[in-house]
């Protein structure tokens, strides 16, 4: 094992080592009267200073991708460590933030009912929207590519689907498909619209002067062009409309099931059980909602380093 690597080695196990011994030392909730001890205030602020300098060390590690990955994950653990050992701490109540560990216990108990709400409003919901609304995007952004007159008329009424309020248009569309999922892929369509026609717009004029005049040059036409030269070129905007509609696609299936939905729903599960109080299984919703926007985010992250690989963009960051 190389120098540099006996120390991050052993920077990580002091820091192991001290998380450790802080967490058997800091009793049950509710069982010191006045605060913690100022030993026990201490310990948790070297703890946090041998964490920061932890993923520090992490961070400044180079060489693979993999190091990014480590980094965050590192970084993750820490932050519910932090998060247990506050509240336990501090003796914070469970209807404010409820610990790591019981949120845990509560996606495993109610997994049936998240899996429910999850198919209701990922698998129905966002998909067809974010499906349907990105195809539209694109498909308006290639025909006001190769007709700029439409420029002038369709662009402007296309921002429009932009500025709308959420709050606004989604008690409409409930009033128009009904409380089950179309309406909330509805909504999802209006927010994953814009996004994808702004990013296909400008991808589309990504390509050089040089390129598309080599391509006349060989009596390419409008269709080869933009198959052969255009498309690929476009591929980085398109991504990136894709994975900004991704989240924003989640967001408007959940916030839109506030305005009328069946008794399922992650966005459903959250106002009723916030409403009772049950703070743990709207933070479960929150968990799936949140792991699930994240793996979304990765895989199409991974798509795009599988079909751009030759693209400029892609091999920097590498």
């Amino acid at each position: 094992m190389t120098s540099p690597a006996l120390g991050l080695a052993a920077v990580l196990g002091a820091a192991l080592a001290a998380a450790a011994a802080l967490w058997w030392a800091v009793p049950e909730a509710g069982s010191v009267e006045g605060g913690p001890a100022p030993a026990l205030l201490a310990g948790l602020a070297a703890v946090a200073l041998a964490a920061l300098f932890s993923v520090r060390r992490v961070a400044a590690l180079d060489g693979s991708r993999w190091y990014g990955t480590a980094t965050a994950a590192l970084f993750g653990l820490w932050v519910l460590y932090f998060w247990q050992l506050g509240v336990t701490l501090f003796d914070v109540p469970r209807v404010l933030l409820p610990a790591p560990s019981f949120i845990a216990g509560m996606l495993v108990e109610r997994w049936e009912t998240l899996l429910g709400d999850f198919v209701q409003t990922v698998l129905k919901a966002v998909l067809v929207g974010w499906v349907l609304g990105s195809a539209l995007g694109f498909a308006v952004g290639v025909a006001i590519d190769r007709a700029p007159f439409l420029q002038r008329g369709l662009l402007p009424l296309a921002s429009l689907t932009a500025t709308v309020p959420l709050v606004a248009v989604a008690p409409i569309m409930v009033m128009w498909f009904g409380f089950e999922w179309p309406s909330k892929a509805a909504v999802v369509v209006l927010m994953t619209f814009f996004p994808m026609l702004v990013a296909t717009l400008a991808g589309l004029q990504a390509a050089g002067r040089q390129e598309r005049e080599l391509m006349h040059s060989y009596a390419a036409g409008y269709v080869r062009t933009l198959i052969d030269l255009r498309l690929p070129m476009a591929l980085p905007f398109l991504f990136g409309a894709l994975k900004v509609n991704a989240t924003l696609a989640l967001i408007g299936a959940i916030v839109a099931e506030f305005f009328g939905s069946p008794t399922v729903g992650l966005g459903f599960r959250i106002s009723t059980e916030a409403a009772r109080m049950n703070m743990a299984l709207v933070w479960g919703a929150i968990v799936v909602a949140s792991v699930t926007g994240s793996l979304a985010y990765a895989l199409l992250v991974l798509l795009e380093r599988k079909l751009a690989f030759w693209h400029p963009s892609i091999r920097a960051a590498r």
